[in-house]
């Protein structure tokens, strides 16, 4: 069975994006880029992968999942499939159409949906983005965390919305000498 994996960048008080939604604060170079992407490359957006450097075959994830605002993020700049290489869904009770064929919208319910996305044949999904995860914490079965070396104070939080209290297992961990850590968790169900 695939596995929903929650990979997001976050600061080390737990947000993932000012509270309008920029996310200028995370290292944006760094060896730690370079070691990340060799391990994921699915997750470097299409139309970045040349100057990222990022080539070869998705090593992971095969689908990506992601809420409205961060489908935005690539909109605004007129990217309406970020993810060229993966199966795109974006979750959104507020958009009626997809901008892009290849990018199918979700209305209903993200648990429902991704429960039976994980008992399809394939590569595992990638949850992207952040407000989506607390509606998902039930499906999720590792969370993969880029933690930033920098306090924001506040803004959108790894868990958006009430959650119930899970039980975490480290599974492995590795310090950039940049001081971002990735640590990557299995959820305890």
């Amino acid at each position: 069975m695939r596995e929903l994996k929650h990979y997001v960048a976050c600061t080390v008080d737990g947000f993932i994006a000012r509270a309008a939604g920029s996310f200028d604060f995370f290292l944006s170079e760094g060896e730690h880029l370079s070691g990340l992407f060799a391990e994921f490359p699915e997750t470097a957006p299409a139309h970045l992968r040349n100057a990222l450097g990022v080539q070869g075959p998705n090593r992971c994830f095969d689908a990506a999942l992601m809420g409205r605002r961060t489908y935005e993020v690539g909109l605004h700049v007129g990217v309406t499939n970020p993810y060229l290489h993966l199966k795109e869904y974006v979750f959104s009770r507020i958009l009626k159409q997809s901008f892009d064929a290849s990018v199918t919208l979700i209305s209903g319910d993200p648990a429902g949906f991704v429960h039976k996305l994980k008992h399809e044949p394939g590569q595992d999904i990638w949850l992207c983005g952040g407000e989506l995860a607390a509606a998902l914490l039930p499906e999720i079965d590792e969370l993969i965390l880029k933690v930033n070396p920098v306090l924001l104070g506040s803004g959108i939080p790894l868990f958006a919305g009430r959650v119930r209290q899970t039980d975490l297992k480290l599974v492995d961990s590795k310090v950039y000498r940049n001081g971002l850590v990735l640590l990557r968790y299995r959820l305890v169900h």
